[in-house]
């Protein structure tokens, strides 16, 4: 793995970088762009972006690259959303979780190298290699009825989309993220409705359920109170696949109501990807810990998350991107002094946006690739 930082001073412009890249194989990036606030307007800030985008693509390290999916977190997005130049190739996700830095937009990138297959419909990417099939779904809304009809609504039309790729929601959907406008208020139907919605199609506590966030955040339509992003894999066999518990740290979900998995790994030949869900100050128990306190809430969220990544054979220097959601924008100096003073290198987004119980202050999500050398499975 392999951090860099690389900064625009022309147009205030800074973006993380990590890269996994095997001796042989696809190599892998993630990034994400920050925008110094300058006092300007918002297509001020996204055309340094661009800018700053175009460049980064021209670079040699990147030539070739397929960018596969990207996350804009907007500060305004009932303003910004028609603004907005997303006329690239990848799948993109639009939401208002507003970044914290005081700038009005920034960007999270994964990128896989040339030797990848890339192919675009509408909101879908589905990305092919070495026989196995990868499909990113950005921005799924259904803009009528309440929380709990929309999410309805919007799973069964995911549904529908796997079904075209001849793939199922119980048996290649690994990552899902949960939008929720007014989540405090919102979450309890999108909850309701996961939960039937996933009973009815084979998944439950005896199964499994998905690595997911659920996360306060406005859509781009006034109308839709959810949104949800999904990644899905298809080619791999059932044994690649294992979800994590850290149960000395954390609680099945199921035991409170919910029902996502804390966490999902997928084993190749070359790698193992790790995908760990929305995590934040709990305890094996169910409870949330160190009410009111950030400082302590960040360093029981770090040891959940570390469980986590320990279960699956990784540690944070196999993380490649973070992003951590606050819901009282007052805690972000000491959240980011924080972040930056423990995972410097590591690509950072810190935005606004509640988290679904609201003693939590804090919760952050991660992807991370721990490096394999097990031909049991084809290489990624």
């Amino acid at each position: 793995m392999t951090f860099r930082t690389l900064t625009f001073d022309d147009w205030g412009t800074t973006v993380q970088t990590s890269r996994f890249a095997p001796g042989h194989g696809i190599a892998e990036w993630h990034l994400i762009f920050h925008v110094e606030a300058r006092g300007d307007c918002f297509e001020a800030q996204q055309e340094r972006l661009e800018s700053t985008r175009q460049s980064i693509m021209e670079m040699p390290e990147f030539c070739g690259a397929n960018c596969i999916m990207s996350r804009y977190f907007l500060s305004d997005i009932s303003n910004q959303h028609h603004l907005l130049r997303t006329n690239h190739a990848e799948a993109a996700s639009i939401i208002q979780q507003p970044p914290l830095d005081g700038s009005k937009i920034a960007l999270w990138m994964y990128l896989q190298g040339a030797e990848a297959s890339v192919h675009r419909t509408d909101s879908l990417v589905t990305v092919e290699h070495n026989g196995y099939s990868h499909l990113w779904a950005m921005g799924l809304t259904a803009p009528q009825g309440d929380s709990a009809a929309q999410t309805d609504a919007i799973l069964q039309k995911y549904g529908k989309t796997l079904g075209h790729q001849q793939m199922a929601l119980a048996q290649n959907c690994l990552r899902t993220w949960f939008f929720v406008r007014d989540v405090d208020t919102q979450y309890a139907g999108l909850v309701r409705a996961r939960r039937e919605h996933f009973q009815q199609n084979g998944l439950s506590p005896q199964t499994h359920y998905i690595a997911s966030t659920g996360i306060g955040g406005n859509p781009c339509e006034t109308s839709a109170i959810v949104q949800m992003d999904a990644y899905a894999l298809k080619g791999h066999l059932p044994q690649q696949v294992r979800h994590l518990k850290a149960l000395t740290h954390l609680n099945p979900t199921y035991e409170y109501g919910v029902t996502f998995e804390r966490g999902t790994m997928v084993d190749y030949g070359d790698r193992r990807h790790i995908f760990i869900s929305g995590t934040a100050s709990i305890d094996n128990k169910g409870n949330v810990l160190y009410v009111g306190d950030i400082v302590r809430q960040t360093s029981r969220m770090w040891e959940n998350v570390e469980a986590l990544l320990q279960e699956a054979g990784a540690n944070f220097s196999d993380v490649m991107q973070m992003v951590v959601y606050l819901r009282d924008i007052a805690d972000y100096s000491v959240v980011n002094a924080m972040f930056r003073t423990r995972f410097p290198d590591i690509p950072l987004a810190i935005t606004l946006a509640p988290v679904c119980r609201p003693t939590w202050l804090i919760e952050m999500e991660c992807m991370a690739v721990a490096e394999r050398a097990d031909k049991t499975y084809r290489n990624f």
